[in-house]
């Protein structure tokens, strides 16, 4: 039986706060200081999206906004379009919840990278019809493409070390109206 307490939610949703300050925290650690030739896999969207495809319970929209625009304003990126890119992909996969629980594996995560891809086009797009400027095309297509390689990695830490599982069907029903 999944964990359905309000306690064990309160839990969960302390722990992504935590994860995810500890994803802040060690990608501002000034570990190399010459630039770099790749980007790494953006761990807070892969996170955010795994834990609400998973369970989306414990990852309240209001959540995942106020961390989203902590780490906008801690990346010093263009404060809260990412915020705003994730909080719709998360929508979309949330909303997408019922009718994706019994899709394998390879159908998540399929979906997951389309999502990937369209909010980096997305961020892309609206930067350049404001005329910010931007990381070079080959970064930007590199961090996605190891975010989308990082995915199945957090999906597998996410479910065996903190339990973040799928509902079985009966579960869902269980669960009724708190989904």
């Amino acid at each position: 039986m999944a964990k359905t307490t309000p306690a064990a939610i309160w839990l969960m949703r302390a722990i992504f706060v935590g994860l995810a300050l500890v994803i802040m925290f060690f990608h501002l650690l000034p570990l190399d200081t010459t630039p770099r030739r790749w980007a790494p896999p953006d761990l807070l969207l892969a996170m955010a999206l795994a834990w609400t495809a998973r369970r989306a319970d414990f990852v309240p929209p209001l959540l995942i906004a106020a961390v989203m625009l902590l780490a906008d304003l801690l990346f010093q990126r263009p404060p809260g379009l990412w915020a705003l890119l994730v909080l719709l992909a998360c929508e979309f996969i949330r909303s997408r919840l019922p009718a994706s629980r019994e899709t394998p594996f390879l159908g998540e995560w399929f979906a997951v990278s389309v999502v990937i891809i369209a909010i980096a086009l997305l961020n892309r797009v609206i930067l350049g019809m404001l005329a910010v400027e931007q990381a070079h095309i080959a970064l930007i297509l590199v961090q996605v493409i190891m975010t989308i390689a990082a995915y199945p990695v957090v999906v597998l830490l996410s479910q065996s070390v903190f339990g973040v599982r799928r509902l079985s069907p009966a579960d869902a029903e269980t669960l009724g109206a708190r989904l």
